[in-house]
């Protein structure tokens, strides 16, 4: 066991965990933070993408150890987040939602791209998606949805 040390929404954690423990294992199975998704286990399909140090990383692959004296927000500490209240907002209206199983991971992805790329355009956007993949929805309505964030984002500036 080795000594983890990191804040994870907000809150600075100290914990013992195995040198292989994933960061998704961390958070679901010690902190019980089960709203970070795990799919894959491969980093493809994006369902398990958090906030480490201000970017977007698939918590399946990352160490845990990896993250000593980082600060890590999963979507349960977003919840106040003004990109992420936005967010929800246009997905619903968009219809950007139907199973949920990925949507913790595509939230996480629109916000980067709502912060990281105010100007983008639908092709930009479809590329900045592409590392999250959607069983169910067939994309159109996350697309829109970010698209609908973007646009409101500009109003506002």
């Amino acid at each position: 066991m080795t000594v983890l040390r990191l804040i994870l929404n907000g809150e600075e954690v100290t914990a013992e965990v195995e040198p292989r423990t994933s960061l998704a294992d961390f958070i679901r199975d010690h902190r019980n933070l089960t709203a970070t998704h795990i799919g894959c286990e491969h980093g493809a399909c994006g369902c398990c993408t958090i906030v480490v140090d201000g970017r977007p990383v698939r918590s399946c692959i990352t160490l845990a150890l990896a993250c000593e004296g980082s600060e890590v927000r999963t979507i349960e500490g977003l919840r106040e987040d003004p990109e992420i209240r936005l967010l929800h907002r246009c997905f619903q209206a968009q219809h950007g939602l139907q199973c949920g199983y990925c949507t913790p991971g595509q939230l996480v992805t629109a916000r980067d791209i709502v912060m990281r790329l105010p100007a983008a355009e639908e092709a930009r956007v479809r590329i900045e998606l592409s590392g999250n993949l959607c069983r169910c929805t067939g994309y159109q309505g996350i697309v829109d949805a970010v698209l609908m964030a973007l646009a409101e984002r500009r109003k506002e500036n």
